[in-house]
C-alpha cells in the first residue's frame, strides 16, 4: 500500500538535489494512482560502477512506494552518444555492442530493482518507425539557440569545436521518450537537467500534464573530489569481487561515507542521523555499508563472509584463507623486486613497485621491505602483500635442465 503524500516525499527528497517542480509532484500523488516514472540509460559502456546504481536506488524507492518504474533502454539514442558533459562527438557505436551493453544494464538493474513489476521499454521501438518525416517535425519544435543554451554546447561552440546535427536532435529525442512514455516523473543526474527540462517542453505541445523533474548528484568516487570514473581509477566496479568491493568502500573517507549512505543504501533515515551525530562508531558504521552494497551485488552470504575476512585481515592481523596463487617460472637464484611486483600483477610498472617499496607498501611475508634494490631470493614460496588490498604467494618454480 502506497504511504501518504509526506511520508512519500520525504522518501522522494532523500538524496535528490531539485525537483521540479515539488508542488506539481504533490499534485500528482494526490491523483492516488501509481505514477510512471521513468529513467533512461544508455548503454554505451559495459563497465558499470555504483554511480550508475544512483538513479536506480531512486527507482527503488518508487517502486517501493508502490508507482510504475519505466526503465528506458535508450538503444536509440546510444547510436548517437548523449553530448551532455562532452568536449568533442561520441564514436558511434555498433549495433552489436549497444545490444551486448543493454543485457549488462538489465541485468545489473535486476540486482536492485523487481524486474518483475518494472516496465522495460526500448526507445528504438518508436525511433526506428518515427521516420525522416517525424524526426523534421520533431526538430521543428526547438530552436538551435535554445539548444546552444547547454553549457556543454555553448563551450563546444566558442572555442570551434565541432557539434554534430545529430548530437542537437539528442535532448529532442529523449523529451519525445517522455511523450511516448507518458511520464510523470523522470529522473536524472544534474547534468541531465537541460534533457529532462526539453521532455517538459515536448509534453506540454502534446497536451500532456508536463513530468516532474528529479534530479539526483554525481557521486563521487574514492578521492572524495571527482565523479566516480573508471577513466579516473576512482571507481568501485559492480563487478569487483566482494573482498574487493568491500575493502574499497572501507577506504572511504567518513563524509563520502555519508554521501554512499545517503545515495545507496536502504538504512533508515533515523540511523542515518544516529551516524551523523556520531552515536555510531565510523568503522561500524562503514563496515555496515559495506556489507550492504556486498550482499546486494554479490548475495547475502557474500556479504557477512567479506566483513569477516576483512575483519581477520585488518582487525585481527590475519591473513587470508583464499591467498591467489601466482607460479613464477625459471627465475635464476633471484629476482628483482620491481621486476617481482611488476611481473605478478601487483603493480602496474616498475616505476609503481620502486614508489610502493619506498613508502613501506610492500610486505613479504610479514616483514616490511624498503630498499627499491633488493633482490628476493628464488626458492620456494613468499607471500607478497602490498598495501591493504593486494596479495599474492609466489611459488618459485626451479629451472629446469635442457629447457
Amino acid at each position: 500500500m502506497r504511504q501518504d503524500i509526506e511520508q512519500q516525499l520525504a522518501v522522494i527528497r532523500r538524496g535528490a538535489v531539485e525537483i521540479i517542480e515539488e508542488q506539481a509532484l504533490r499534485e500528482k500523488l494526490a491523483l492516488g494512482r501509481p505514477l510512471r516514472i521513468k529513467a533512461g540509460f544508455d548503454p554505451t559502456s559495459a563497465d558499470l560502477h555504483l554511480g550508475h546504481t544512483v538513479l536506480l536506488q531512486k527507482l527503488r524507492q518508487f517502486q517501493q512506494l508502490g508507482h510504475q518504474v519505466v526503465f528506458l533502454i535508450g538503444d536509440f539514442t546510444a547510436r548517437i552518444g548523449d553530448p551532455t558533459g562532452r568536449s568533442e562527438t561520441r564514436p558511434v557505436l555498433s549495433r552489436d555492442a549497444i545490444e551486448a551493453n543493454a543485457r549488462t544494464y538489465r541485468e545489473q538493474a535486476g540486482k536492485i530493482l523487481d524486474l518483475e513489476r518494472v516496465e522495460m521499454r526500448r526507445n528504438s521501438e518508436w525511433m526506428d518507425s518515427l521516420g525522416a518525416d517525424g524526426l523534421l517535425r520533431l526538430a521543428a519544435q526547438h530552436t538551435v539557440a535554445r539548444m546552444l543554451e547547454r553549457d556543454d554546447f555553448s563551450k563546444r561552440y566558442a572555442e570551434h569545436r565541432p557539434i554534430g546535427i545529430h548530437e542537437l536532435l539528442y535532448p529532442m529525442i529523449q523529451g519525445y521518450d517522455s511523450v511516448v512514455l507518458k511520464a510523470d516523473v523522470e529522473l536524472g543526474g544534474t547534468d541531465q537537467k537541460f534533457n529532462l527540462l526539453v521532455g517538459r517542453d515536448l509534453q506540454r505541445s502534446d497536451g500532456q500534464p508536463p513530468q516532474v523533474v528529479l534530479t539526483m548528484p554525481l557521486l563521487e568516487g574514492l578521492d572524495g573530489q571527482n565523479k566516480m570514473s573508471k577513466s579516473l581509477g576512482n571507481a568501485i566496479g559492480v563487478t569487483d569481487t566482494p573482498d574487493q568491493m568491500f575493502g574499497a568502500i572501507m577506504s572511504i573517507s567518513d563524509p563520502l561515507m555519508m554521501r554512499f549512505y545517503e545515495l545507496l543504501s536502504d538504512a533508515p533515515a533515523d540511523y542515518l542521523r544516529q551516524v551523523a551525530a556520531g552515536d555510531v562508531h565510523p568503522m561500524e558504521a562503514k563496515k555496515r555499508l559495506a556489507e550492504e552494497m556486498v550482499a546486494r551485488f554479490h548475495g547475502t552470504h557474500a556479504g557477512g563472509a567479506a566483513r569477516a575476512a576483512f575483519e581477520r585481515r585488518f582487525q585481527r592481523s590475519e591473513l587470508p584463507t583464499d591467498i591467489p596463487g601466482i607460479t613464477w617460472e625459471d627465475p635464476g637464484a633471484s629476482v628483482w623486486i620491481c621486476r617481482l611486483l611488476q611481473e605478478s600483477g601487483l603493480a602496474a610498472s616498475r616505476g609503481e613497485a620502486r614508489r610502493l617499496v619506498q613508502q613501506g607498501a610492500v610486505r613479504l611475508d610479514g616483514q616490511r621491505v624498503t630498499d627499491p634494490e633488493s633482490e628476493i631470493p628464488a626458492q620456494g614460496a613468499v607471500v607478497v602483500e602490498v598495501g591493504k588490498r593486494r596479495i599474492a604467494r609466489i611459488s618459485f618454480s626451479p629451472k629446469k635442465d635442457g629447457k
